[in-house]
């Protein structure tokens, strides 16, 4: 069985938030990294500074040894001279003690960092930024060592840490239900496809996805559902009505078949024997036909079987079909209209789409067969017109569909199948043309019009 799995918005959410989180943590590290070396970086340029008015000072007058504070918190200084004698001090400053080795060069300064001073007082233990600023005075080379207390930028960058550490959570708590609520709402329309196609009974596509407005991801989904939705159901009633043709249509040679065998088995010293197999035989022809023709409509769907190959000569063809009657039928053939056309198509079923109109025609003609075919740079059209009863003008488009039967009297076993129109309809517009029954004053008047390149 397989495992449950997060679902599709857990995920999302989830990953968002995992990217989100990282990033922030590797954010608020470099900010404290920066924060710190940037208050130090402050804290050396005030120290300098001090470091600078001390050495100037130094230079017009001579200091007291115990020098007053300066006002800045936390700092110190002391002065010590080329042989490293304390020449003065803050009062903070332990005498006979030194704040630092450090021994710049005159006009250079160094600075290091110290956990702790020889110092009194309140910053007794806090950590120190020491700068140690060369000069000379009228009585030689001095030192200035100014140290200031790094107490304030730890407190500075203890509590940037500190709003960090409150706002990284609701930074994340935010997002995640912003995540929640943004990919829930762009999900929905997939609920809704989920929900719609599990109702779907089987056999049933007769229902459909709901589209949302969007053109996105979801929106082409939706749509690529119901398209696919339309073949299925395109295809169900192809097979439905292939099923409901082929019981219908055996029916008829199936029942006169078993008739004309059960009557010659119940007498058979007074069957003709030889009438009754041609009659079978007859009947299973027909059946034969009816079953290929069918097959071909049930796989008519598949245009790539019917795609143009090469160029054929139509009018090859058409005079091949009517030569296969002349010597036949009572019917005059008039193909003094057909002239040279070359057109890429599908040899086999151009063949079989004027076979089966000129079969028709033959079928229904009183005496003639008019035959025509011209063409432009973009078009063949090809005409078939006979004198027979004709094509009333509100069956012009009924006569193409299976099994249609205008003339009533013709019975299943002297006429057609009802499906040579229909099979001709398939081939030409699997080819890019069309084929209709045009009004005429005489008979029925089929026009057909091919591209003559391939479509």
């Amino acid at each position: 069985m397989r495992a449950p799995s997060l679902t599709i918005r857990t995920r999302t959410v989830a990953s968002a938030c995992l990217v989100v989180a990282v990033a922030l943590t590797v954010t608020a590290l470099l900010v404290n990294v920066v924060l710190r070396r940037t208050l130090e970086a402050n804290v050396v340029n005030t120290a300098r500074e001090r470091a600078e008015e001390v050495a100037l000072l130094m230079q017009e007058t001579r200091l007291p040894a115990i020098l007053p504070d300066s006002g800045e918190k936390g700092a110190v200084v002391q002065v010590v001279d080329g042989e490293g004698r304390n020449l003065a001090a803050s009062a903070q400053v332990v005498q006979g003690s030194r704040l630092s080795n450090l021994r710049p060069a005159l006009g250079r300064a160094q600075s290091e960092s110290k956990s702790t001073l020889p110092i009194t007082g309140d910053q007794l233990g806090d950590p120190f930024r020491i700068l140690a600023f060369g000069a000379q005075t009228k009585d030689g080379p001095i030192t200035v060592y100014v140290g200031v207390s790094l107490d304030s930028v730890d407190e500075n960058v203890a509590a940037i840490r500190h709003i960090l550490r409150v706002v990284l959570p609701m930074l994340l708590g935010i997002l995640g239900i912003t995540s929640w609520y943004v990919v829930g709402r762009a999900l929905r329309p997939v609920d809704a496809i989920t929900t719609q196609v599990t109702g779907i009974g089987e056999g049933d596509f007769t229902r459909r996805v709901p589209e949302p407005r969007s053109d996105d991801e979801i929106g082409r989904l939706a749509r690529a559902m119901n398209l696919m939705l339309n073949r299925l159901e395109a295809s169900a009633e192809r097979q439905r009505r292939f099923v409901a043709d082929v019981s219908h249509e055996l029916q008829s040679p199936l029942a006169s078949s078993l008739a004309d065998l059960e009557v010659a088995l119940a007498y058979p010293d007074a069957t003709q024997w030889t009438e009754t197999a041609a009659g079978v035989m007859a009947d299973n022809q027909r059946m034969t036909r009816l079953v290929a023709d069918l097959l071909f409509l049930a796989k008519s769907d598949d245009s790539a079987s019917l795609a143009p190959h090469r160029p054929v000569d139509l009018d090859d063809i058409v005079l091949q079909e009517v030569a296969r009657w002349r010597t036949r039928v009572d019917v005059a053939f008039d193909v003094s209209g057909v002239s040279p056309v070359e057109i890429v198509a599908n040899a086999e079923q151009i063949t079989r789409v004027v076979r089966n109109l000129v079969d028709n025609a033959v079928g229904y003609a009183a005496s003639a067969v008019v035959i025509s075919l011209t063409s432009n740079s973009t078009l063949a059209m090809l005409v078939i017109a006979d004198d027979g009863p004709g094509v009333p003008p509100e069956e012009g488009h009924r006569i193409f569909q299976r099994f249609t039967r205008l003339d009533e009297s013709r019975s299943r076993n002297t006429g057609g199948s009802g499906l040579g129109l229909a099979i001709a309809r398939e081939i030409i517009e699997h080819h890019g043309g069309t084929i209709v029954a045009e009004p005429s004053t005489v008979g029925a008047r089929f026009v057909v019009r091919l591209p003559c390149s391939p479509q």
